[in-house]
């Protein structure tokens, strides 16, 4: 398994911020310009606290197979209003599940999966994302199609504009490895109600290779003034994976959160990882075609699958490779979003209780 840049995502994904000042949205968009194929997702929810949209249609039993982004919203609940403008974006583009069959002119529904942080505390509570910051970072997103995905030097952008890591800042953030010629990639809101610094030590959880804070200094900031945080996030791979195998993917991808964490998981977050495969795939219904309970768009349609054939096979050992990749991968983009976050709204950041303490010594 090899490191690769945390600017280099996978590839078949475009990632779109609007930033707004102490809060966003993050939209990572799956459906190429004239296509609304989208790719094979699924989820897996972890958190006390969760507020989600589109999740159940996600577990490995249910119909729809296909999804065309995904939206990651500060806000509450409140941002999860950004999903609508994300689906009237891609919908205005003709992307989406085609209600009467794929070759049709009839209605195209979107389907636009979305967790939202609680980043209420920070900035104005009443200023939050709309559904038409949704569809501007939808359009960026279709524009960045396969682009790099964070051009920025700050984590504090889109939805980690107003994201916090304990008592420091969070942020967005993004990690990739590569496995057996497969990309394996995590997006990740980092805004846990846990700490990411060991006060034992000074060193962050999932990467203690890193320089040290002052443990007496971080001992004595503020604790957070709400203990309402959540860490959601997108592992995306391009390896050829069906819903259940990419629920496996998601569900080993909190392990990651449990490594950067501490704790993690707890009754006030609301952690939720999804996973997609990006993979190109010939695609089959779940039932036959002569079922009573199946019609002809169903059969025809990727988007309402629940099985898929490819022409490679994931085996058993690399499947575990993947699910370790994923674990580590959603580490690494919890540091990257801390180690990136800039001071702002009277919190402090990793990097500069790091460099004070550097220069104390």
């Amino acid at each position: 398994m090899s490191n690769r840049s945390e600017m280099d995502f996978c590839p078949g994904v475009g990632i779109g911020h609007v930033s707004l000042g102490a809060t966003g949205v993050s939209v990572l968009s799956f459906a190429a310009a004239g296509s609304g194929a989208g790719a094979v997702a699924s989820v897996d929810v972890r958190g006390g606290g969760p507020g989600t949209r589109e999740t159940d249609l996600l577990a490995p039993e249910n119909t729809v197979g296909a999804v065309q982004a995904i939206v990651l919203a500060g806000g509450s609940a409140y941002g999860l209003a950004a999903a609508d403008g994300a689906m009237a974006e891609l919908e205005s583009r003709g992307a989406g599940f085609r209600v009467f069959g794929p070759d049709s002119d009839g209605p195209v529904v979107p389907i636009v999966p979305a967790a939202v942080i609680f980043d209420l505390a920070v900035g104005d509570p009443q200023h939050r994302p709309t559904a038409a910051d949704g569809q501007r970072a939808t359009a960026r997103a279709l524009e960045n199609f396969d682009g790099v995905a964070n051009t920025t030097s700050t984590s504090n952008i889109g939805a980690g504009c107003g994201a916090t890591a304990g008592k420091l800042r969070g942020g967005f953030g993004q990690a990739s490895r590569e496995v057996a010629g497969y990309q394996v990639s995590a997006a990740v809101v980092a805004n846990p109600v846990g700490e990411v610094v060991d006060a034992a030590t000074g060193r962050l959880f999932g990467a203690p290779e890193r320089a040290p804070v002052d443990p007496e200094r971080f001992a004595d900031l503020p604790s957070p003034a709400a203990s309402l945080n959540t860490t959601i996030g997108v592992i995306a791979t391009n390896a050829p994976l069906s819903k259940a195998q990419l629920r496996r993917l998601a569900m080993c991808g909190h392990d990651g959160i449990s490594w950067a964490v501490r704790p993690a998981h707890s009754p006030l977050d609301g952690d939720t990882l999804f996973a997609v495969s990006t993979a190109a795939k010939e695609t089959v219904a779940k039932e036959s075609a002569d079922s009573p309970h199946n019609s002809s768009s169903m059969v025809d349609d990727p988007a309402t699958t629940t099985e898929t054939m490819t022409t490679e096979t994931i085996t058993t050992e690399m499947m575990t490779a993947l699910c370790a990749a994923s674990s580590q991968v959603v580490c690494d983009a919890i540091v990257h979003a801390v180690v990136h976050a800039e001071p702002g709204y009277g919190l402090p950041t990793y990097s500069q209780l790091a460099k004070a303490a550097n220069f104390a010594n």
